[in-house]
């Protein structure tokens, strides 16, 4: 019996263990569990991810948005992400820390300036460097999970992105002449560039009312400079003569036969052989990079062909004495001298720029110098004292005029633009008095000055009695003017001007109302007040009686240069907001 009974528990097992049935739902009933959770974490994960990829949209968005309104960022990221579902949207301050929680999201908005042409990638955004035209925003959140919420940490979503939109306009300072006076002009180009210009009166005027495409200027130029095929800043690298520059000028399309046929003029009479770097007096800024013949999409380059030319000539004059042979005409004025000199802007500014916020245009720093003999008129003033001669050593100074892009706003869109220019008048510095000639054209130096002969007086019996005396005065703003251009006055072109608060009377009358005079009698200063009380009045009513054409013609020779007498003058001849667009 034994044998037979292990052979039917062999059977037995055989069988049990060739029944797999019962051995499914075992492991089905142990596996279930791991199953779900991995499910779980698995749609949890998924989701999280979706719903980070929908935030780095927002917050890409975002950015875009508070790059398109720069002075109102936390207002348009706050908007924008809200408007786009974002729950409970917290802006966090500089110096705070919020942490995210479930239905709050925290995102920091740090206005910047962002430069694509910097070579380390993670330094283009320069957090709170002004003036600001980027925005970058960093966006921290707890995301939604459904089924895994006791499985896993609690995750943070963590995105960040950067917009740039970079307004630009294009402006110039010193761009103005309201009259024209045909033997001045001819007379300071001449000095400034050699040769012999004659051009009438109509031929600048022709040229005052021409305005040429900067662009097509620098096209026409690079087959002077022999530069072929290359970028606006390839031509602007260059040096040029004024020569070359004008003809340039007379060769851009659409210029009327008046400026052209002058420009062909001042090119073929100019003999100066003086090359100025192209970049002292256009700035393109980023649109220079465009190949020759390409336009920056909706923004005018213009500028004036006669300011062009003067801002030219002037940097060719390299600081050099001018010493014009011109006739004053002036009533009462027996003969004069003039001289002048033209320095060149500081830091190589130039004349023209098309600039983002913070880009500067100066003119021309700028010294006349005047002596004008006048005719004694009566000359016997009384008590036995005659005036024998009366001159009028007039010198004048006028630092560069600066004109600073400082905003570029857009409102409601492209016809709402707005530009605004902070200007600066140049400091105007007068004297009356003597100064070394030696330093007169040394601009790295400040002129001084020193008592000299204003009159001769004969006195009785005594021939040469003399009279010296000096005066001086100065007018500057300590502050900018901020200029505002809106798109019409854009489009016109329009001159706008910032004054010098104190300018309140004529320029050489206030520096004779200042004269201080003393007497000297064969070199020896003596105390001759009682004869000085006789002699002032006559001669203070003299070289008053010249001061108001003497204030015409230097505003007139000052107008020609660019520069005025406590005045400054700037012109927006194109803008734009740009597009913002992301950029890291």
């Amino acid at each position: 019996m034994l044998p037979h009974a292990c052979k039917e528990i062999g059977r037995l097992a055989r069988l049990m263990l060739g029944d797999r049935k019962a051995n499914f739902a075992v492991m089905t009933a142990l596996m279930a569990p791991v199953g779900l959770a991995l499910a779980a974490v698995a749609i949890d994960e998924a989701s999280i991810y979706t719903e980070r990829r929908e935030a780095q949209a927002m917050v890409d968005l975002a950015a875009i948005t508070a790059a398109s309104n720069i002075t109102k960022i936390d207002t348009a990221v706050v908007t924008t992400l809200t408007d786009n579902g974002m729950p409970g949207v917290v802006v966090q301050g500089s110096g705070q820390t919020i942490a995210p929680a479930v239905g709050k999201t925290v995102v920091s908005v740090t206005p910047g300036r962002y430069a694509a042409s910097g070579a380390n990638v993670s330094q283009r955004f320069q957090a709170n460097l002004t003036p600001y035209n980027a925005v970058r925003v960093t966006l921290k959140k707890i995301p939604a999970r459904y089924f895994a919420s006791s499985l896993i940490p609690t995750p943070v979503i963590g995105t960040e992105a950067t917009a740039s939109m970079t307004p630009q306009a294009t402006f110039s300072v010193g761009s103005r002449l309201a009259s024209v006076n045909g033997g001045m002009l001819n007379a300071l180009l001449s000095g400034l560039l050699g040769g012999n210009i004659s051009l009438s009166v109509m031929d600048y005027n022709g040229l005052i009312s021409a305005d040429v495409s900067v662009l097509s200027f620098i096209s026409a130029l690079a087959t002077q400079v022999n530069v072929t095929g290359g970028t606006y800043t390839d031509v602007l690298a260059s040096k040029a003569t004024v020569g070359q520059i004008a003809t340039a000028m007379a060769n851009v399309p659409g210029l009327g036969n008046t400026a052209k046929v002058a420009l062909q003029t001042i090119a073929s009479k100019s003999t100066s052989t003086v090359k100025i770097p192209l970049s002292h007096l256009i700035d393109l800024g980023p649109g220079g990079s465009l190949a020759l013949g390409q336009k920056p999409a909706g923004l005018g380059v213009d500028a004036n062909a006669m300011g062009m030319l003067m801002a030219s000539a002037g940097l060719a004059n390299g600081s050099k004495q001018i010493d014009l042979g011109l006739s004053t005409g002036i009533p009462g004025v027996l003969s004069s001298t003039l001289a002048v000199a033209v320095g060149e802007p500081p830091q190589s500014s130039p004349w023209l720029a098309v600039g983002q916020l913070g880009t500067i245009v100066r003119t021309a720093q700028t010294r006349i110098k005047l002596v004008a003999k006048i005719g004694a008129g009566n000359s016997n003033v009384g008590g036995g004292i005659s005036l024998v001669s009366v001159s009028l050593p007039l010198h004048l100074e006028v630092a560069y005029a600066e004109a600073k892009l400082t905003d570029i706003s857009c409102p409601t869109g492209p016809d709402s633009i707005k530009v605004s220019i902070a200007t600066r008048p140049g400091i105007v510095e007068g004297h009356l008095g003597d100064s070394s000639s030696a330093g007169f054209a040394d601009f790295t130096n400040e002129e001084t000055f020193s008592d000299t002969e204003i009159a001769r007086v004969s006195l009785l019996i005594i021939p040469a009695l003399s009279v010296v005396g000096s005066a001086a005065f100065e007018m500057a703003n300590n502050t900018p003017t901020t200029l505002t251009f809106n798109k019409t006055e854009i489009d016109a072109k329009t001159i706008k001007t910032a004054y010098t608060q104190n300018l309140t009377q004529s320029l050489t009358t206030s520096l004779v109302s200042k004269l201080s005079l003393t007497a000297n009698l064969l070199g020896l200063p003596l105390d001759l007040n009682t004869f000085l009380g006789f002699v002032r009045p006559p001669l203070v009513a003299l070289l008053n009686s010249v001061a108001a054409p003497v204030d015409t013609l230097l505003t007139s020779l000052l107008g020609i240069l660019g520069v005025r007498l406590g005045e400054a003058d700037v012109r927006v001849t194109g803008a734009t907001c740009g597009r913002s667009v992301l950029v890291q």
